[in-house]
């Protein structure tokens, strides 16, 4: 599954130039990630809930063509992989109107509990969660 978010570049985005600064990308990585997870039919504030968070352990963004200010942008994310103790989010940024993305990137999180950061088995603590993010990969 991926899903699409909808972005437009604000001005407070962009800097002196009015080209996006490269700080707000994984602000825009985290708008498109909470939708694909609440796309599936869940919340994160669920997962947390739950006991269960995702700390960001890895991050990258790169960046082929700038962005700015009112440019009307989407934000396509997925799961990469997954394993029972982390997971992948890959993103890609497209203006519209164009067929080449303009970022990509990709953040790495690691499934932990939320009392002790301890990390966690998700297949064992949360089956029906693991499958849920695991389906994503396959549709």
């Amino acid at each position: 599954m991926v899903s699409e978010s909808r972005i437009v570049a604000r001005y407070a985005e962009t800097d002196q130039m009015g080209i996006v600064h490269h700080s707000v990308y994984p602000v825009w990585y985290e708008v498109a990630r909470t939708d694909l997870i609440k796309k599936l039919g869940m919340r994160y504030s669920e997962m947390e809930k739950m006991g269960i968070m995702l700390p960001l352990t890895d991050m990258e963004s790169h960046y082929i063509q700038a962005a700015r200010y009112e440019d009307e942008l989407m934000v396509r994310a997925r799961v990469e992989k997954m394993s029972p103790a982390r997971i992948r989010f890959a993103y890609e940024v497209y203006r519209q109107g164009e067929s080449k993305p303009i970022n990509t990137g990709a953040t790495a999180h690691g499934f932990v509990d939320s009392a002790t950061f301890a990390p966690i088995n998700l297949k064992k603590r949360n089956p029906d969660l693991f499958a849920l993010l695991q389906s994503s990969m396959e549709g």
